[in-house]
């Protein structure tokens, strides 16, 4: 069929017109008859039984009865009036009830005609009602086109009170399936759909609105869903693809005297197999003439700081300068130490510039910077402005990149006249199918191993009630010489709740860890950021035995010496928030220890989340949980959820459905890059199609 039909706006489809027109696109962007086509049902109904009043019991199912109105009457309530109908069906009565557009429900209504009743039912004194039943007349009801499964539609409720019903929903489904003659292009390769043995488009859109039986719904939903993943597993190869053709890079062809002095001379400690083959990846890509362009994944504490200084001694071998940015000054702060000391055997110029910096001492950084001096350049968003010029700037590295917008990482790209290689780095490990989907047209390395020597970090689950042994616990590990940590959480959107819930824990440690023999640092979200680092100051310089803080910590403080992580009310926590916590601890060569206290009643993902924790280490083996828990969209955060507006796949549920579009499209891509064969001319339309709508990848970069 001509696509032309399908671009007919959605007010010309009969049963529409003007006002619903808007409605429909105001509430489910529905603009076109295709975009009709794609409001695709959340779930079905068993349209095939009819009910008897007698047989009605308390359930949350929707039941259908046939029967006939014999009294209606409006009822005056507190607001308004409800509209109350007596429907009968020989064997008992049953009330139905609107409560709104109540005078146009009562003169479409009809005394003593055949109706069909459909909808949830309410007891009430051992009476039932349904709430705003579908009511069609059983004439209707016999002609429409029907299905023993019935489709039912995510709504709204402005829809509803609209009188956009489900029936309303069919209706309309069943008038664009009659106007476009369900002759539907075939967008797939035919080879492909003969491969899979997938249905055609045709009867996958036809059957995942009128399924003929469950066994057709499955193909269908298989068939849809496969598409929609393929689609946006090709348009992010084909990103990356077009990324490294078009994107030129500095090739970095010298493994120099930096990279090899360091390496045979100054390794802090040997470098893990994992280390190494990171780097091995990094080093092939800025060996390439081609914008490299690497998502680097390692879990707290697995050593991508010497990765990331690594890289950019071999920008500096061919002389070029690298940048670190961080999302906080206290990380930034961190690099700045780490590197500085790992640079500093070989006479290589390190500084770091924050919101913090004097003027004087920016005014150095910008010199040195432009008369190249200057080699390694460390800092957070600061060094995005536009007065921070490079004389030649090669490797960008963004430590935590969420954190970042897109405009922000853009000016990277512009501090140089061919952009730099940007080198992402994340402590927050994503699930491989999250990867895939978000960061696909990235080239991924996962360090997926610990350095030798480090300790698992123990963890226990404790309830309130063992809170005095756990006290005991923390005086044993101070009398050793160590530090604590105890953790409240955040209450969102509710800075003075949080102040309250920890300056109550506060003067309870103060009452329980006196001084002098005890000395405590607090740290929360209404202190100004110099107040903040006077005190984690004073807790890395041990001159505090514990840290009563919010989650500010939760990235960014190194203290070897403090060995135990103590997390309040844990159950309000994520697991990745959980397991990015614990990891502040466990960076000494002692034993180190997380205790999650939290309340006696727990919801059950709360109970999947204290036993996952104290289960595992691996931030990936937790990050999948965390995944299955909470959905893609919330564990992106809220500037990235909108990424995974799928329309009917699904990343948890249909993991190996992603697995195989990927593998299928990398197929196609190789043996045809620039889709110029006959049997791919559709699918080329189509993603030149998707590519001119403001592509939901388009933040990635």
């Amino acid at each position: 069929m001509q696509n032309n039909l399908l671009d007919t706006p959605i007010e010309y489809l009969k049963g529409v017109g003007p006002t619903r027109g808007d409605l429909l696109k105001k509430e489910l962007q529905i603009f076109k008859y295709k975009d009709l086509l794609h409001w695709y049902p959340n779930r079905y109904m068993d349209r095939t039984r009819y009910y008897k009043i007698n047989e009605l019991i308390q359930t949350s199912s929707e039941v259908q009865i046939v029967g006939k109105i014999i009294h209606i009457k409006t009822v005056g309530q507190q607001r308004g009036k409800r509209l109350v109908a007596t429907f009968t069906d020989g064997t008992g009565q049953i009330e139905l009830v609107w409560f709104q557009a109540t005078k146009y429900i009562q003169d479409s209504l009809q005394i003593n005609t055949p109706y069909v009743a459909f909808g949830k039912t309410n007891v009430y004194n051992n009476s039932f009602s349904m709430p705003h039943p579908d009511l069609e007349l059983v004439e209707e009801h016999k002609k429409n086109l029907r299905s023993a499964m019935q489709a039912v539609y995510p709504s709204t409720e402005k829809l509803v009170q609209r009188g956009i019903t489900n029936r309303v929903a069919n209706k309309l489904m069943q008038q664009v399936f009659i106007e476009t003659h369900t002759l539907f292009v075939d967008q797939l390769p035919q080879s492909l759909v003969q491969e899979l043995d997938l249905m055609s488009r045709s009867e996958a859109l036809f059957n995942i609105h009128f399924p003929k039986n469950s066994e057709m719904l499955a193909k269908a939903q298989f068939r849809l869903k496969f598409e929609e993943l393929y689609f946006i597993q090709l348009q992010l190869l084909i990103k990356n693809v077009t990324r490294k053709n078009k994107i030129k890079g500095f090739p970095f062809d010298q493994v120099g005297v930096y990279f090899n002095d360091f390496y045979q001379n100054h390794l802090p400690f040997p470098l893990t197999n994992a280390q190494k083959k990171v780097l091995k990846e990094i080093r092939n890509d800025l060996g390439n003439p081609a914008q490299m362009n690497r998502l680097l994944q390692g879990d707290v504490g697995s050593g991508k700081t010497i990765v990331a200084f690594m890289s950019a001694l071999l920008a500096l071998d061919n002389g070029f300068q690298a940048c670190i940015v961080a999302p906080t000054e206290i990380l930034a702060n961190q690099h700045f130490v780490g590197i500085s000391e790992l640079a500093a055997p070989m006479g290589i110029q390190v500084k770091l510039l924050t919101g913090s910096s004097k003027t004087a001492e920016r005014r150095l950084i910008h010199n040195d910077l432009e008369s190249g001096e200057l080699q390694i350049l460390i800092g957070t968003h600061a060094l995005f402005e536009d007065k921070v010029k490079f004389k030649n700037l090669g490797l960008a590295i963004i430590d935590e990149q969420h954190r970042f917008g897109v405009e922000q990482r853009s000016k990277l790209w512009k501090k140089n006249t061919i952009p730099p290689h940007i080198l992402v780095m994340t402590a927050t490990p994503i699930p491989r199918t999250l990867a895939m989907s978000l960061y696909g047209d990235l080239d991924i390395s996962v360090i997926d191993e610990l350095p030798p020597g480090r300790k698992p970090i123990q963890t226990v689950h404790r309830f309130e009630g063992k809170r005095l042994s756990v006290w005991r616990f923390i005086k044993d590990e101070i009398a050793k010489g160590r530090q604590i940590y105890i953790v409240y959480p955040l209450i969102q959107d509710s800075e003075t709740l949080d102040y309250k819930n920890l300056m109550e824990g506060y003067e309870g440690i103060s009452r329980d860890f006196p001084l002098p023999e005890y000395s405590i640092s607090i740290v929360h979200g209404q202190m100004t950021p110099a107040e903040k680092d006077r005190e984690m100051e004073r807790f890395a310089q041990g001159q505090t035995n514990i840290m009563v803080a919010t989650t500010v910590i939760e990235v960014g403080v190194n203290v070897p010496n403090a060995s135990v992580m103590i997390i309040e009310s844990a159950e309000r926590f994520g697991l990745s928030q959980l397991h990015q916590l614990r990891g502040r601890v466990g960076r000494g060569a002692e034993q180190s220890y997380c205790i999650l206290m939290t309340g006696s009643k727990l919801s059950n993902d709360s109970k999947i989340r204290m036993e996952t924790m104290c289960r595992t280490n691996d931030g990936f083996e937790i990050s999948e949980v965390d995944l299955k828990l909470r959905g893609p969209g919330d564990l992106m955060g809220k500037q990235q959820s909108g990424v995974m507006a799928l329309r009917i796949a699904d990343l948890v549920r249909d993991q190996d459905i992603l697995q195989l579009a990927r593998h299928h499209a990398i197929i196609l891509l190789k043996a045809d890059p620039k889709l110029e064969l006959s049997e791919n001319q559709f699918l080329k339309t189509q993603l030149i199609e998707l590519s001119k709508k403001s592509s939901i990848w388009n933040y990635i970069s």
